[in-house]
């Protein structure tokens, strides 16, 4: 960027996503936020904020039900874990539930993989259309990176999410997509290969690829996902006595770092 732009840029704000024109109106991305979309549903305003496109309402009932399976109200889990930690220790709502967003972001349980998946699908359909089969593309995916993003599961091999969600996928006829498909040729060649099954991520995403979600609006429609499921753990971490959240003694502390030393 040249100097000149960051001196126009010091004085005014660009953008083209939207505007509120205090005492008179909002807009958003072109669209007036209380008069053209103020009567849909949250959901459907939080994807047109983030994509600029209105989707289905098969798209909007799936996308929704994302939502409603990612929401596992357990304390042990880790996200939920730090939201609670927050509650016992009595700090803010925001506080305690934006830390567990934070750490939700991780690459073994939570929303980084499915940017791979979503790259891996968008490589192997190219692969495709280049003459590649799936078969030898998969097995050069694993020659090169050892895996395949989407199969498998770190703590189970079987995911509780998918039959309810290849149910739902049947009743709204979403499962005729070009990416669906191809999720489940996958599957079947990674299961004779490395016994590997589908996990819920990839069956997700699969739906996410036929609906034209780049990586990055697909990060960020999934980075408040599990807030459903922390949400309760913080609460009840509150409700309960103050540092009580697994609470633990220093001695049962498996301590390898520095002795003890004086500030």
């Amino acid at each position: 960027m040249s100097i000149e732009d960051l001196n126009r840029l010091e004085s005014s704000l660009e953008t083209h996503i939207g505007k509120a024109f205090l005492s008179e109106r909002v807009v958003m991305r072109g669209k007036d936020l209380h008069h053209e979309l103020g009567d849909r549903q949250w959901m459907d305003v939080f994807l047109y904020a983030i994509t600029g496109r209105q989707f289905t309402e098969s798209q909007l009932r799936f996308l929704n039900f994302m939502w409603v399976a990612s929401s596992y109200p357990d304390p042990g889990i880790w996200p939920n874990q730090v939201a609670a930690l927050g509650g016992s220790a009595r700090s803010t709502a925001s506080l305690s539930l934006l830390a567990g967003l934070a750490v939700s972001e991780a690459k073994i349980y939570g929303r980084r993989p499915e940017r791979k998946i979503l790259d891996f699908f968008h490589r192997a359909a190219s692969a495709e259309d280049a003459g590649i089969s799936i078969e030898d593309f998969i097995l050069q995916e694993l020659s090169e990176r050892r895996i395949v993003a989407g199969y498998g599961r770190p703590l189970a091999r079987v995911d509780e999410r998918i039959p309810h969600t290849l149910k739902l996928i049947e009743e709204l006829g979403l499962e005729k997509g070009r990416y669906f498909q191809l999720a489940f040729r996958v599957y079947e060649c990674l299961k004779r290969e490395r016994n590997l099954s589908i996990n819920i991520a990839a069956l997700n995403t699969a739906i996410i690829a036929d609906m034209g979600m780049s990586t990055e609006e697909y990060q960020q429609f999934l980075t408040v996902v599990f807030i459903t499921g922390i949400a309760p753990c913080y609460q009840d971490a509150r409700a309960r006595p103050e540092g009580s959240f697994f609470a633990m003694r220093c001695e049962n502390l498996n301590y390898r770092g520095h002795e003890y030393r004086r500030w």
